[in-house]
């Protein structure tokens, strides 16, 4: 989504990227402040959806603590289902009582770990409204570390893949 799209201009734009780096409780429900907050983790799925289609996602690293997230991550959630996440693994009062302990131990550590983000909930499929889910930082990184180096984002990449392979063939035999 364009800043055009959104209705910002260059000026408006600078404005609410500076408004991103002000903490939360000096805008209340600001619906500009929300719509810039949108508009940032929207493009930040893109990018990161663009790069496993480009990049076998098994040799990616996120951040510089890829290791030590990965190894916390399966530990505290030995068992979790990454391939197709169920919301209630997230989102529940349970669940938020596993995953804040888990995300706090990465203050400090991982730059903005509790700004949101969106993560798709099936691994397999692009972000669509009913395949994406707002989730923090930390656990957008601890899943997609997980998914990447437990071979489950292969699919994105071998399906981007795919047609450019067959273009590629038809292009040779014609």
């Amino acid at each position: 989504m364009a800043m055009a799209a959104a209705g910002l201009g260059p000026g408006e734009a600078a404005a609410a990227a500076h408004a991103l780096s002000l903490p939360a409780e000096a805008f209340g429900n600001d619906p500009r402040v929300e719509l810039a907050w949108a508009m940032k983790a929207h493009q930040h799925a893109q990018v990161y959806f663009n790069l496993i289609s480009s990049v076998d996602p098994k040799f990616l690293n996120l951040t510089k603590v890829d290791d030590q997230i990965y190894s916390e991550f399966r530990k505290t959630f030995r068992d979790l289902k990454i391939d197709v996440l169920d919301p209630e693994e997230l989102k529940s009062e349970s669940a938020k009582e596993k995953w804040r302990p888990f995300c706090l131990r990465f203050e400090g550590v991982v730059e903005d770990f509790n700004y949101g983000t969106l993560l798709r909930l099936d691994c397999r499929k692009d972000y669509t409204e009913e395949n994406t889910i707002f989730a923090t930082r930390i656990q957008f990184f601890a899943i997609e570390i997980a998914r990447n180096r437990e071979g489950c984002n292969s699919v994105v990449y071998s399906s981007a893949r795919e047609p450019a392979a067959t273009a590629a063939e038809e292009t040779a035999s014609g």
